[in-house]
């Protein structure tokens, strides 16, 4: 079992502790249940290299039914360029969008998200993939998160980075900047353009 496999693992019994935690009424129970959260928790920490305090914060976040979390991309094309913000915790480079919002629905999510992040005003074509973080090259982390990808046309607004960006710039697909992994990857951003110029969708 590899590291990554290993990680996927660990994250399956915290999610299981967090809701025998949550249903459990018997204090015996209890008290295995909360063994194996701190157990889990202090593994994750160790193999996804996160601080321990961080990953125990994320278990007392997690609902009593632990389902993964959804992050939404867009493909925003220009002169067959695309769109990438500088995001402010790495200084690298990501097709811009975020975790989903609740009270929004994804493709409101993501022409929020693309407006904060650019400026840019978009309309949302279509859905381009549904992928399952840890089906692709990412670093570590806790969280299990689904990514939606959408591909968006700009309807309006202008280029103008947001509080939470260091820029916006579009970008030649094969000449992209230094991207921020936990994010997207240069295979991501290009089968995101080969999807967006076919009826395709990807999931996985």
């Amino acid at each position: 079992m590899d590291s990554k496999e290993v990680l996927e693992f660990l994250k399956r019994v915290q999610a299981m502790a967090k809701t025998g935690l949550s249903y459990t009424e018997n204090p015996y129970d209890v008290e295995r249940y909360e063994e194996l959260r701190d157990t889990s928790n202090a593994l994750l920490a160790k193999w996804s290299e996160s601080d321990e305090k961080e990953v125990r914060f994320f278990f007392d976040q997690l609902d009593t039914y632990p389902t993964p979390k959804i992050d939404v991309r867009g493909l925003v094309m220009q002169e067959g360029k695309v769109l990438m913000i500088r995001e402010k915790v790495d200084g690298k480079w990501a097709m811009p969008g975020g975790w989903c919002d609740i009270g929004y629905t994804p493709s409101e999510n993501i022409r929020k998200e693309i407006f904060e992040e650019s400026g840019l005003e978009v309309k949302v074509s279509r859905l381009l993939s549904v992928w399952d973080k840890k089906m692709h090259d990412h670093p570590p982390e806790a969280a299990y998160v689904y990514k939606l990808s959408f591909l968006c046309e700009i309807t309006g607004g202008a280029l103008v980075p947001g509080h939470e960006t260091l820029g916006a710039d579009f970008f030649d697909v094969d000449d992209l900047p230094e991207l921020s992994l936990p994010r997207n990857t240069e295979d991501q951003v290009r089968r995101l353009v080969e999807l967006a110029n076919k009826e395709g969708l990807d999931f996985d």
